[in-house]
């Protein structure tokens, strides 16, 4: 098929974008399709080759058959670039503007999980009635965060109360959706997610980071963060946190792919951390590797999302909005 991947954005993921996205062309040129490679600029413009590209209604996107988008954050992974795709009638790899406004928003999903029963992580949100004195009854150290942000941008860990605060204000500096999460001594435990109306689940895999925590520089920087594959925590967790990672996926609303990050307490007990609708997507990316171990191949993987993406958008061209 001919494929326009598309990278960038105008978030502060812009550069790990563009190496997840030279990766994803790699691995679909590797399975032997024809690949458009689209540069999405901080500023918002959209290029092919150096030339402007302009998505016209009914008219596709340089004649692709199907785009996969591996934009990280707002304006790539919130619904927004998805709405646009929506707007032109193009098919597109992964969750529709629903499933990822949901999943990256990550106050509403912990409160639809919250409304489902699922196990999670307890939580405050910042600038609503009472919330310093509600933050002060979760279990310590907290985790200050843009609700809106991944890959850690913008979080903070609070030991001392007396400096939630100013790391309120530091959050909200990304974003004024600010979420206050408990901590959770678990181990952390990451599930890849692929399919549609019946998603299937990888192995689980353990992140090791190097580093006092799993930041920025753990996931992006080499030798900080080691993959055990698959977890060690017995079958029996590992079959309910497949479970619970096809329940979060199908309750969001999400399609094509996700990862699905989990801790695992002293206790057996799993709690729900986040679910991420375009994760990293290099070939040493947790969500790929996860694939891998599972026995599914990069290039391999790359075409199985593709062929998602088509399958929903026919299925979705029979209903009339």
């Amino acid at each position: 098929m001919k494929v326009a991947v598309l990278s960038g954005g105008r978030s502060s993921e812009h550069e790990v974008s563009l190496v997840s996205g030279k990766a994803v062309a790699d691995g679909l040129r590797a399975d032997g399709h024809e690949v458009i490679e689209v540069l999405i600029a901080k500023d918002g413009g959209w290029s092919s080759d150096g030339e402007p590209v302009t998505i016209i209604p009914g008219g596709g996107l340089l004649g692709a058959d199907v785009a996969f988008p591996v934009l990280h954050g707002p304006f790539g992974e919130d619904g927004a670039t998805q709405g646009a795709l929506d707007t032109a009638g193009i098919a597109y790899v992964g969750s529709d503007v629903l499933g990822s406004a949901v999943c990256m928003d990550k106050l509403t999903l912990k409160r639809l999980c919250g409304f489902a029963g699922l196990p999670q992580v307890d939580f405050v949100q910042a600038f609503t009635p009472n919330w310093k004195e509600r933050a002060a009854e979760l279990r310590h150290p907290l985790w200050v965060k843009p609700s809106r942000l991944g890959s850690s941008v913008g979080i903070v860990k609070v030991e001392d109360d007396t400096r939630l605060e100013a790391a309120v204000e530091e959050a909200a500096s990304f974003d004024p959706r600010v979420i206050i999460e408990a901590n959770s001594a678990g181990r952390e435990i990451e599930c890849s997610v692929l399919g549609n109306e019946n998603p299937e689940t990888s192995m689980p895999g353990e992140i090791i980071a190097n580093a006092d925590w799993y930041d920025y520089e753990a996931k992006y920087t080499e030798g900080r963060m080691n993959l055990a594959v698959p977890a060690d925590i017995g079958e029996e967790t590992i079959d309910e946190l497949r479970k619970i990672a096809a329940e979060v996926f199908t309750l969001a609303g999400c399609s094509g792919l996700a990862r699905c990050d989990f801790f695992v307490e002293a206790d057996g007990a799993i709690l729900i951390n986040e679910i991420n609708t375009i994760p990293g997507f290099t070939e040493t990316s947790v969500y790929a590797k996860l694939w891998e171990a599972s026995g599914l191949a990069y290039p391999a993987l790359c075409t199985r999302l593709v062929e998602l993406a088509i399958e929903r958008h026919r299925t979705e061209a029979t209903h009339s909005f």
